[in-house]
């Protein structure tokens, strides 16, 4: 009696996995195991008469018989093209179909898809090949082995002429002998790589080729018949599905980002802004209110969202909601400076800017933006500045909020000292009326204070017909001082002389200048009710002995301050006439000129200078 044949010689080694079939190979085994045990037995008793009849191998036949009869069966649906084979690759599909509606994880899916198509197909390799959205080039996206892992860019073996033709045609390309196929006997690739079965379907999403699906085999030809075809073209279709919508995804998710960004930026814009910023809706409701808005208002931000405007500005609230709701209804812009009280800060003086939002064209409003300034503090410097002006030099008045928070507490610092005096003003006087007499004097006190003030220093005092001027105090420092103050000098002596051009020759008088630098004790000096913002000290009392020595139009400097604008300016040197018991005061500079060639610096308005 023959062994029985098993369940694995009658069936394709890859169907010996079903768990059905396992358990027939071993009912199968058994049998066969059992058979040869019994027959030896029945050997030796058949040599005994007595026991000829006492054991039968018959049921033992009967079962090995229904066993082929079974495995014969099993094959025979194995290999219909219908019946089970057709319910796993059915499930399959459904199984992707979830998977690709469940993720937007597009390399799993896509991985997921080409194992499963290899899977079914039998293929050793298969692979999907995308388009470059800018140069429309394939390019592998996954690729995997029939053990289920991704195979290294290396290891790829694509027919790039199988692939072009099913991306260019957009039709399904099969062979069952790459080789021997006249289509591809000019592929160096099928040829080089040894390709027996190819498959390779299009990726169509809305009558565009994206990619292919690409499966092959170097030892099974015939591989991919009608219904592999048909199947692989329907997990193209579903792997086509799962693209557009992992693309549509990133899109969405990238347009989603840049919002944010977005959005985030103008919430730091809309906090940083200086001004207060409040939107409010079509109906006069307030929607957003910023830090800055807050701030001057005297409220909390989140407190007051969806009130009206008006409630946030309680005494001028009819005003403010009429404006509001005429700025949406117009769509035109209005402004207004208000004069109020707040709850939280007593009077206050605001300007708000109304601003239409822009909705829907043809739309009616979709609210308005209030731009939102706080003039309080504006407002009690500029009075203060209109009476501080009339007294003050522009550079003191425009270091105001210095003078403020310095308080010009006294301070020893080096400083340049221009002293200047009308020459003869005395017998002058005495020829003229009072009337005619102000009027020349404030010229010429107007054009030594426009020089000092041109050049970046402050008028320390006027003396009668005496006027001081100070450089590198706390108001003005300046770097260049010495050499401001020498200009300052020279332009008022030559603004003289133009003002010379003109006036009658009876009028005409000159100044004497002579400028020192040194140290000087600066600050607010003075009784607790009268302070005055002045310089005192031996620097101050010998700019006027350089000053006295100075004749009708000259500029005289002393030894410190030459020492200090020697590149600048050309001299002479001379002997001090009047010297006042000063041993030490030998020698004195006339300035002539400023040298050739050389810039002098500019003053800014602050009093600093800048060079050109």
């Amino acid at each position: 009696m023959s062994d029985t044949t098993t369940l694995a010689g009658l069936l394709p080694a890859a169907k010996a996995e079903n768990p059905i079939q396992a358990r027939l190979e071993r009912i199968a085994q058994t049998t066969a195991d059992l058979t040869r045990m019994i027959k030896a037995q029945h050997d030796l008793l058949q040599r005994r008469p007595e026991f000829a009849q006492v054991l039968s191998l018959e049921p033992l036949h009967k079962l090995q018989a229904a066993y082929q009869d079974m495995t014969r069966l099993i094959d025979q649906v194995a290999q219909r093209p219908s019946g089970s084979q057709e319910i796993l690759q059915l499930r399959a599909l459904v199984r992707n179909a979830e998977l690709i509606n469940s993720t937007l994880e597009l390399d799993f899916v896509l991985n997921d898809v080409v194992d499963t198509v290899v899977a079914l197909t039998g293929a050793e390799r298969g692979y999907i090949l995308l388009k470059d959205a800018t140069s429309g080039a394939l390019a592998v996206r996954v690729a995997r082995s029939a053990r289920q892992d991704t195979l290294a860019p290396q290891d790829y073996t694509v027919s790039q002429s199988v692939v072009s033709q099913t991306a260019e045609s957009g039709k399904i390309v099969v062979t069952k002998n790459a080789v021997g196929d006249q289509r591809f006997e000019e592929a160096e690739s099928v040829f080089n790589l040894r390709l027996v079965s190819i498959l390779c379907v299009p990726l169509v999403r809305k009558g565009m080729v994206t990619g292919v699906i690409y499966t092959d085999s170097r030892v099974r030809p015939e591989l991919f018949d009608v219904n592999a075809q048909a199947l692989v073209q329907s997990f193209a279709n579903q792997a086509a599905l799962a693209i557009e919508n992992a693309r549509l995804f990133e899109a969405v998710r990238l347009s989603l980002a840049e919002i944010t960004t977005m959005r985030d930026l103008m919430a730091n814009v809309f906090e940083s802004i200086a001004s207060g910023v409040i939107t409010i809706d079509a109906l006069g409701h307030v929607t957003t209110l910023n830090a800055a808005a807050a701030e001057i208002l005297g409220i909390t931000p989140g407190d007051h969202i969806g009130q009206m405007i008006g409630q946030l500005i309680p005494i001028n609230a009819d005003l403010l909601d009429r404006i509001a709701q005429q700025v949406n209804a117009r769509q035109k812009e209005q402004s207004i400076d208000l004069d109020t009280s707040l709850p939280s800060r007593g009077p206050v003086n605001l300007s708000l800017r109304f601003s239409p939002l822009r909705g829907e064209p043809g739309a009616s409003g979709a609210g308005v933006a209030i731009v939102l300034n706080d003039l309080t503090e504006a407002r009690r410097h500029q009075a203060q500045r209109s009476v501080w002006i009339r007294y003050l030099p522009p550079a003191l008045v425009d270091n105001i909020e210095v003078y403020e928070r310095a308080q010009l507490g006294v301070v020893e610092r080096p400083i340049s000292v221009l002293s200047c005096d009308i020459r003869g003003f005395t017998s002058f006087s005495e020829n003229l009326d009072p009337e005619k007499l102000m009027e020349i004097i404030n010229i010429y006190l107007t054009i030594s204070s426009d020089a000092i003030h041109a050049s970046g220093g402050i008028i320390d005092k006027y003396m009668g017909d005496a006027v001081v001027g100070l450089f590198n105090t706390q108001i003005n420092p300046q770097t260049d001082h010495a050499v401001l103050a020498v200009q300052a000098g020279l332009l008022m002596a030559r603004e003289v002389q133009t003002q010379h051009s003109w006036m009658p020759t009876a009028h005409r008088l000159f100044f004497g200048i002579g400028v020192h630098s040194g140290s000087a004790v600066i600050g607010n000096l003075g009784s607790d009710t009268r302070k005055e913002f002045t310089a005192v000290g031996d620097t101050v009392q010998m700019a006027k002995l350089l000053q006295e020595n100075a004749g009708k139009g000259e500029v005289l400097i002393s030894q410190q301050t030459y020492d200090l604008v020697a590149a600048y300016f050309d001299v002479e040197p001379r002997t001090p006439k009047k010297k006042k018991d000063r041993a030490d005061f030998t020698t004195l500079y006339h300035v002539i000129g400023v040298k050739a060639g050389v810039t002098l610096p500019i003053p800014v308005a602050n009093g600093g200078q800048r060079q050109p």
